[in-house]
């Protein structure tokens, strides 16, 4: 019986979760305001960390706002997307795959 105890253990060992980077990209309309409104309001940053992070996107192209969980990270961009649109913004959230 031991043995067969070894087996199902082992059959059950799971794997991490695979995780995702959100980020925003820089546009020529919208502001920096709300890009760190967004910032703060979404993805739980600090001020200081929202302006960091808007400078990065706005010098770069684009920022990392965070890593997390797929469903985490397609419902944060969702978000960032229905917040824009409201605001009549064109501010663009994607996710990548973490390597």
């Amino acid at each position: 019986m031991p043995k067969f105890e070894e087996e199902i253990e082992s059959a059950l060992a799971l794997d991490e979760p695979k995780m995702f980077k959100v980020l925003l990209h820089n546009d020529d309309y919208t502001s920096m305001d709300f890009v760190v409104e967004v910032l703060v309001g979404i993805f739980h940053k600090t001020d200081a960390q929202a302006e960091q992070i808007m400078l990065e996107i706005h010098q770069k192209g684009q920022g990392l706002c965070g890593v997390y969980s797929f469903e985490i990270a397609q419902t944060k961009a969702m978000q960032v997307k229905q917040q824009a649109k409201q605001q009549e913004f064109p501010l663009l959230a994607t996710i990548e795959e973490e390597q």
